[in-house]
């Protein structure tokens, strides 16, 4: 009986949602830094650890692939409550944290890197679906873009904290205070986010899992975005695997210099990210989203001819990741009304998609690179970015927001 019940959840003051935003962009800060910070400092984990770096490498590998578990926690978001699995996923990437902080060893740092994966799989879909419950549509790009500065911030701000730490004061220093943060975050969440309770029993929120994929494959919608998702992470990490590779070669960059040139991507995601929040509720998410592909479709295609000196190369790449974070961050806001009945389920099925779409992107661009260089690379995204285009405007042509 007890199943069956339901509590409201009434839509918190403009003061109170602020509150709520700042706690969960700070959490989404701290679970996307513990995902990313392995990257760039992949050989100082790998002397600490007295590993080949191919063992950290690998570790990479497992966080990455944890994404393609999302799916199997979006049914259990819609069933137990957006802010449980919340709660959940950050008390999961504390304890990896903490124990890889504690316990210098190998397996101890796969954990961890692995419930870190896992706890952004988590997070993520959970707190798009409670934002796309409690705010209403027309207000939604503005919602999700500012906590998507929880991404942009990772590189921002957050790698290079990181850096200084692991710089005066050893290479687990990290996993302490990344896993100590993120139980304060986790109590300012408990605190400002209430309690939704069970949520009742219906063919989208039971534990069938083969229902809820029968209700996104029955849905236009959902299999628009998905097909978009797949195909937006494979044309942004075919390129994304091989730009450093690609400055380094054509202007001699140091390694220090290539890290500098980098955090244009970072201040690309951020304005990205920023216009969602400022223009795209105002243009209207469709427009917006399709106005997003068009300019990141031609900076893919227009890349190579940027290729002469290292400011213009720069400049093509900060056309490329802001059109890129402009378009992801506006279809997540229009995504989570796509099943109002399982947003969870499809927010976890979305990230899932691009999570196959980024690796299948990222293995491939190795070899088309070696096959024909930064032209090739460049058409590829652009075919890819034009087909996830086609992709959301055969799923939401006869979507109307409910």
């Amino acid at each position: 009986m007890s199943d069956q019940l339901i509590s409201v959840t009434r839509p918190p003051s403009t003061r109170r949602l602020g509150w709520q935003i700042g706690a969960a962009t700070a959490s989404r800060l701290l679970l996307n830094t513990g995902r990313r910070f392995p990257y760039p400092f992949a050989p100082a984990l790998s002397r600490g650890l007295d590993v080949p770096l191919t063992a950290i490498t690998s570790l990479i590998a497992i966080n990455l692939a944890t994404g393609l578990l999302s799916p199997l926690f979006g049914p259990l978001s819609d069933r137990w409550g957006y802010r449980v699995m919340m709660l959940l996923s950050l008390g999961m990437f504390a304890l990896g944290m903490l124990a890889g902080g504690l316990l210098p060893f190998y397996l101890v740092i796969m954990a961890a890197l692995f419930l870190a994966g896992l706890s952004k799989s988590i997070f993520d879909p959970a707190l798009q679906a409670y934002l796309g419950k409690i705010v209403p549509y027309e207000r939604r790009g503005l919602v999700i873009g500012l906590v998507e500065f929880g991404w942009s911030g990772s590189s921002l701000i957050g790698i290079p904290l990181i850096a200084l730490l692991i710089e005066r004061m050893g290479w687990q220093s990290p996993f302490l205070i990344l896993g100590g943060l993120t139980l304060l975050a986790a109590v300012a969440l408990g605190i400002l986010i209430p309690a939704e309770g069970r949520q009742p029993i219906t063919s989208t929120t039971t534990l069938n899992f083969r229902a809820v994929w029968r209700e996104v494959r029955g849905n236009r919608a959902a299999l628009g975005v998905l097909g978009f998702a797949f195909l937006i992470g494979l044309a942004n990490d075919n390129l994304f695997v091989v730009y450093g590779a690609w400055l380094e070669g054509s202007f001699a960059l140091s390694i220090v210099a290539l890290g500098a040139a980098s955090s244009v991507i970072g201040i690309a995601e951020m304005i990205g990210e920023g216009l969602t929040a400022s223009v795209a509720d105002r243009l209207g998410l469709k427009r917006s989203i399709i106005a997003g592909l068009a300019l990141s479709s031609l900076s893919y295609l227009l890349l190579p001819l940027f290729g002469h000196t290292l400011p213009l190369a720069l400049a093509g790449l900060f056309v490329v990741f802001l059109s890129f974070e402009f378009a992801i961050v506006t279809t997540i806001s229009l995504a989570t009304e796509v099943l109002p009945a399982a947003r969870a389920t499809m927010m976890a099925s979305m990230m899932a998609t691009m999570s196959v779409g980024r690796v299948i992107g990222a293995l491939a661009g190795g070899s088309i690179w070696l096959a024909g260089g930064l032209t090739a690379i460049s058409l590829v995204s652009t075919l890819a970015t034009a087909l996830s285009l086609g992709c959301l405007w055969w799923g939401l042509k006869h979507w109307r927001q409910g």
